[in-house]
């Protein structure tokens, strides 16, 4: 298995993979508060079983070359991810998503592993648009997409139902030479 550093404060960008679904679900349930009032994700995770097909989903997405999943460890804790969403390669888009608990937030982790992520998709895999989905509400992740340099596309408004509720949602993206100029 491989890591990625995330900084000198000893964070690590790693796989998220079906048999280490014990400790996803510890993390889910730690993180469930957080995330839980912007995307039903921490509701697919709710016992052994349904973190293991969790994991398994993405398992299955990353072998079709369709998305990735990949855990935010800090001090050795599983604390948050990142994932691609949608990879489509043919089009040459593909969608980041992102989730925390709450005792690792402050400190740039959902900013500095979603900057791995599109350097990744941009870099090695000549993606040409990186989106980012937010609901309209979330402003801590819209701050992220702002910070990763993204432009705000516009607001698809009522685009999806959750707990009884109609949400707008943000899309913000990047393209690979606004990328590619800014890392330049």
């Amino acid at each position: 298995m491989f890591a990625i550093s995330l900084g000198d404060d000893g964070t690590e960008l790693r796989p998220l993979e079906i048999w280490q679904a014990e400790e996803f679900l510890a993390h889910v349930d730690r993180a469930r508060e957080l995330v839980d009032p912007w995307i039903p994700f921490a509701s697919y995770a709710t016992d052994l079983d349904s973190a293991r097909a969790l994991l398994r989903r993405y398992a299955e997405k990353q072998a079709a070359d369709t998305g990735r999943l990949y855990g935010i460890w800090l001090d050795g804790t599983l604390v948050g991810g990142v994932l691609f969403r949608v990879f489509d390669t043919e089009s040459g888009n593909c969608e980041v998503g992102c989730w925390l608990e709450s005792a690792a937030e402050g400190r740039g982790l959902i900013t500095r592993a979603a900057r791995k992520l599109i350097d990744w998709a941009v870099f090695e895999r000549g993606m040409h648009r990186v989106e980012w989905h937010a609901s309209a509400a979330n402003t801590r992740s819209i701050a992220v997409a702002e910070r990763l340099g993204m432009k705000r596309d516009g607001v698809i408004r009522e685009s999806y139902l959750y707990r009884g509720e109609r949400h707008d949602t943000e899309i913000w993206s990047v393209l690979a030479p606004e990328w590619r100029a800014r890392n330049a």
